[in-house]
């Protein structure tokens, strides 16, 4: 199949860095990618334009070294090469599935089914979109909201478009499992302020919420079979563990205190204590008793 083909020299040059053909084809033929077949110089120049016109990936040529290399790609920031890499990898190990079909349990995203692809279909084309939402907040349903979808995100098993709200003019974000009647405004174009970054936004953030404090320094002492989770799968960048010893590890974040972050930290339970800030303390301390009180 010419997409895992694809995927393959992607996915080699990405973790080289960088390769001359010939150590491509030595590994490509290591691999058995083409049944044990060469890759020869006239197959990959052809792959190679293939990759830049379904994914708009450039792979580029040193002529002194005549190594060849995706295009921008130093490790600083990859996360749209390592999620179309991700993606296409479980699609492409899943193609052959269907005899153990019911051994293969994967997580359920609903609000992808229905609203994305209209929505991403907005984002490409600078198009406004319209919808009504329900929010979990909200006893009404607010009829015909607009906005200017900058972009998506999936955090928890549920997408969210974040976009401008002309109305209201704030930046606001929408879970996709809340919209009904959504449609795609032909009639209104926006462009996305060139200083607006998505990373930016929610740098401060632990997830989808965010606000307009300021980000505390966060410490949390946490015991050793939770510390060896959080260390697999960090709770935001900013995590550094300041100290491992006496079965507990001290971890610190640069964070803003928001709902999903105490959500989040009232999940571990017994497993974690907040040490600082004091607000974010006295925060997990009431509602652990309110917590208790229905059990009294």
């Amino acid at each position: 199949m010419l997409l895992n083909k694809y995927l393959w020299i992607l996915d080699t040059l990405h973790r080289y860095g960088s390769l001359t053909l010939a150590r491509l084809n030595e590994k490509w033929v290591l691999d058995q990618v083409d049944d044990g077949q060469p890759l020869p110089r006239r197959t990959f120049m052809t792959y190679r334009n293939k990759i830049e016109e379904m994914f708009n990936i450039n792979i580029v040529c040193n002529r002194s070294t005549f190594e060849y290399r995706i295009e921008d790609d130093h490790g600083n920031d990859n996360s749209r090469i390592n999620w179309m890499l991700d993606s296409m990898s479980i699609s492409g190990t899943l193609q052959n599935t269907q005899s153990i079909a019911s051994r293969v349990l994967l997580e359920d995203v609903p609000s992808a089914r229905r609203h994305l692809a209209i929505i991403v279909d907005a984002i490409k084309q600078s198009r406004c979109i319209r919808f009504d939402y329900s929010s979990y907040t909200r006893a009404n349903t607010s009829r015909g909201v607009e906005i200017q979808p900058y972009f998506v995100r999936i955090f928890k098993q549920l997408w969210y478009v974040v976009g401008n709200n002309p109305k209201d003019g704030k930046i606001k974000t929408y879970a996709l499992d809340r919209m009904d009647e959504l449609t795609i405004m032909a009639d209104k174009t926006f462009t996305m302020p060139a200083d607006f970054s998505p990373r930016e936004y929610f740098r401060d953030s632990y997830g989808i919420i965010t606000n307009d404090n300021v980000a505390k320094e966060i410490r949390l002492r946490v015991n050793a079979i939770q510390a060896k989770y959080i260390r697999a799968l960090p709770l935001h960048h900013t995590q550094q563990e300041e100290l491992a010893a006496g079965g507990f590890s001290i971890f610190t974040y640069k964070m803003k205190v928001t709902y999903d972050l105490r959500e989040r930290l009232l999940s571990m339970g017994s497993n974690i204590e907040v040490l600082s800030p004091p607000e974010l303390k006295l925060q997990i301390k009431e509602e652990l008793k309110r917590a208790l009180d229905l059990y009294n």
